[in-house]
């Protein structure tokens, strides 16, 4: 890792997340998660003041140590315990069946192995657990989508591995999860970054 991946990015990732429509999405997200949680991709720790009084502990996996230590500041104070984990999404250190709720919010387009990492966050979901996901990915818009296909080797060098051109409904459909509901819209901004996936899903 070099020094724009550990010194740069890390704090213009967080300023870039703080966005008011990112965490609009975030206070309709999150306030979902009950019981034991997993926060795959927990970054810098945005979400952790919209999680509500049903979670009785948290797990916040993110490979980014200096992202972690942003979290781990954010992490002082809630009301139930947080653990903050250096582990990459396609190897989670936990018990099979051993999480309620998994939380992903603009992680999967920078999993580098996303199937596997799905496939994981399947692993550790008890049967029936929710998976609950802001994603951005790939348009409809035949347009968008080609810009999307010509933008993304460029811009994951720039941005930490994102891609901009995940189909992300398909890939949790491979995966073995059940879409429960799915909401796909445009954020404001370019369009081939803000187009946006909002939902839920489960283990089928």
């Amino acid at each position: 890792m070099g020094l724009y991946e550990r010194h740069v990015l890390p704090p213009l990732l967080d300023w870039v997340m703080r966005n008011p429509e990112m965490t609009r999405q975030r206070q309709l997200l999150v306030p979902q998660a009950r019981g034991r949680v997993l926060e795959v991709g927990i970054g810098s720790g945005l979400n952790l003041p919209f999680y509500g009084p049903g979670v009785e502990r948290l797990w916040g996996v993110d490979p980014s140590l200096e992202l972690q230590r942003q979290a781990r500041a954010r992490a002082e104070g809630r009301p139930f315990p947080v653990e903050l984990l250096a582990h990459p999404a396609e190897a989670l250190p936990l018990e099979t069946h051993g999480v309620d709720t998994v939380v992903m919010t603009w992680t999967l387009c920078s999993i580098p192995d996303a199937p596997r990492a799905l496939g994981e966050i399947r692993r550790v979901l008890v049967p029936g657990g929710r998976l609950l996901f802001v994603e951005h990915g790939r348009s409809p818009r035949a347009r968008v989508e080609q810009l999307q296909r010509w933008l993304t080797p460029g811009w994951s060098r720039l941005a930490g591995g994102c891609r901009l051109d995940r189909k992300v409904d398909t890939l949790l459909e491979e995966a073995g999860f059940r879409l429960e509901y799915l909401e796909c819209f445009y954020l404001r901004g370019p369009r081939p970054m803000t187009f946006t996936y909002r939902g839920e899903a489960r283990p089928r």
